[in-house]
């Protein structure tokens, strides 16, 4: 049974400008460490990404793949795997809370992976942790530095 791991991050921006840059795919290879191309495949009635491939180098994990997103809230952004060539599972989100008066943004990033081939679960979550914190590190970076405009 897979486990998820999270972490959270508090980034200096409004949640609205830290959403952008999480919903803004075509630029993932330029702050998230793992993610070498994004491809925006579908799109919701909103114009946000709804089906997005992804080609993955996290070390351990090595893949190209294709997730569902859903955008359930304003500060939420959810996804789950449709197609992998090497994972059963990779669920995720991040959720998005304001804070000190809405100039700050409190990022948690839940991540659960389950691979087809043999792994331990203490690999695989490591894997997952480095995954996590390398991302919200990036994150917090594209935001805080301006980057995104």
């Amino acid at each position: 049974m897979a486990e998820h791991t999270s972490s959270s991050i508090t980034i200096e921006a409004t949640p609205a400008e830290v959403m952008a840059v999480i919903a803004d795919f075509g630029r993932y290879s330029e702050w998230t460490g793992e993610v070498k191309q994004a491809e925006v495949l579908e799109t919701d009635e909103q114009g946000r990404a709804s089906k997005v491939r992804l080609v993955l180098d996290a070390g351990a994990i090595k893949d190209d793949h294709t997730l569902n997103y859903s955008w359930p809230s304003p500060g939420v952004v959810e996804w789950s795997l449709d197609k992998s060539q090497m994972l059963r599972q990779l669920d995720g989100s991040y959720s998005l809370e304001p804070e000190a008066g809405g100039k700050h943004t409190k990022v948690t990033y839940t991540l659960t992976v389950d691979v087809k081939i043999p792994m331990l679960g203490m690999i695989k979550r490591k894997a997952e942790k480095v995954i996590i914190d390398r991302a919200l590190d990036g994150l917090k970076t594209r935001v805080e530095s301006g980057a995104a405009s």
